[in-house]
């Protein structure tokens, strides 16, 4: 089993965490987050993981509900690279929803 664990930083108030486990070539789990600092304290915005048993995303609003959509992927790996191509790319849009304060 091997764990590939890190944090990037996007700007100094943007990251992007990073967690997954995989069992030779097979993703078994991961947690995929990008983060915001707001007022000195770190926001989650928009997350996938493995959690509650299926990979998902999480989409965050300021008052701290999550709005749960799952992620349509033949398997953990596909998963795991979709998150990540859409966190990379669309961190600017899911922080300005955030910001503006749209509902989940």
């Amino acid at each position: 089993m091997s764990t590939v664990e890190f944090i990037a930083m996007l700007t100094p108030e943007d990251r992007y965490r990073h967690f997954h486990r995989r069992v030779k070539n097979s993703v078994v789990e991961f947690m995929l987050q990008y983060e915001t600092k707001i007022g000195g304290e770190w926001h989650p915005v928009v997350r996938y993981d493995t959690a509650h048993g299926f990979a998902h995303r999480d989409l965050m609003d300021r008052s701290g509900r999550e709005k749960k959509t799952p992620v349509f992927a033949r398997n953990l790996n596909e998963a795991l690279t979709f998150a990540d191509y859409d966190i990379k790319s669309n961190w600017r849009m899911y922080k300005r929803e955030f910001l503006r304060g749209g509902d989940t």
